[in-house]
């Protein structure tokens, strides 16, 4: 038996350390190609790295545009997703009670069970199926265009965020609310006025985790913003513009290129979006501690 759990501690332990030494490297490797970018012109050509403009012909490799789209999109998609999910996840933490009415309980399930799935299909397949269903539809709403623009992206990857942020709300409001039912019961309180008066406002920590876990996954999504944004790299002023995002940008550029300058700039803007990613984490972990306490 001892022999067994010393054979796990070491598993454990040289897992743990393979996973930490593969982020190191993937963090360092990033940084040391994206370090001279960023301090110094590259050779004799100066990048222009901040600026608004990218057109490798002119020798302008700006990557404002793609910076402001990843967070223009991923904020869009996040005010879009998150009261949906606030708003399921209280009809399945009500619906769930012995006590609902049949049509709810009979519902639960089939509701329960689809947002599980959706967690399971593949991004791709969202894109996809926007492009043949709802990319038609935005472009007679604006009466023309391509459908390829912030709107489109935006509402597919709200979709994607969606059962993501559903699970995180009821895993942190589900045992709050099963804790201080009987107590509000016993004040007079239903299951709605209990989850609306003292289950949610207890709950902000979790809200608020949901919210910051969607946005990190907004930023770090490629293909919906790949094949539904337009990439164009420009700062879109309305919802039928066209906008690039970092990830998009990087699987472009990383397709049509290899060496030059465009190339890497592509470094710099890993590191980016590295830096934001790991703000995120950084953020969830503050959260969870907080939420520990």
């Amino acid at each position: 038996m001892s022999n067994n759990h010393k054979s796990a501690g070491f598993l454990l332990r040289l897992a743990t350390a393979l996973t930490v030494s593969g982020i190191g490297l993937i963090f360092l490797m990033v940084v040391a190609f994206a370090l001279p970018v960023f301090t110094s012109n590259y050779g004799s050509d100066d990048i222009e790295l901040f600026s608004w403009h990218w057109n490798p012909v002119r020798n302008q490799f700006g990557i404002l545009p793609m910076i402001a789209g990843s967070v223009l999109l991923s904020v869009s998609a996040v005010a879009l997703s998150w009261p949906l999910a606030l708003g399921l996840c209280s009809w399945l933490l009500n619906s769930s009670a012995p006590y609902s009415s049949v049509s709810r309980r009979l519902l639960f399930r089939p509701v329960s069970g689809l947002v599980r799935f959706m967690t399971a299909v593949p991004t791709v397949v969202y894109g996809f199926v926007a492009i043949f269903l709802m990319v038609p539809l935005i472009r007679d709403v604006m009466g023309g265009g391509s459908g390829l623009n912030w709107l489109s992206a935006a509402l597919v990857l709200s979709l994607l965020l969606l059962p993501t942020m559903v699970l995180v709300m009821e895993a942190g409001l589900r045992p709050r609310m099963e804790q201080l039912h009987l107590t509000t019961a016993a004040l007079g309180f239903n299951r709605l006025q209990s989850l609306t008066y003292f289950v949610l406002p207890q709950g902000r920590r979790c809200l608020l985790t949901a919210l910051v876990l969607g946005f990190g996954r907004g930023v770090g999504d490629t293909l919906i913003a790949l094949m539904l944004s337009g990439n164009w790299p420009q700062l879109p002023s309305l919802p039928g513009d066209s906008l690039r995002t970092l990830t998009a940008h990087m699987a472009l550029v990383t397709a049509n290129e290899v060496g030059g300058m465009a190339y890497n700039s592509l470094f710099a803007a890993g590191a980016i979006l590295l830096l934001i990613n790991g703000s995120v984490s950084l953020a969830l972990r503050r959260l969870e501690r907080g939420a520990d306490q």
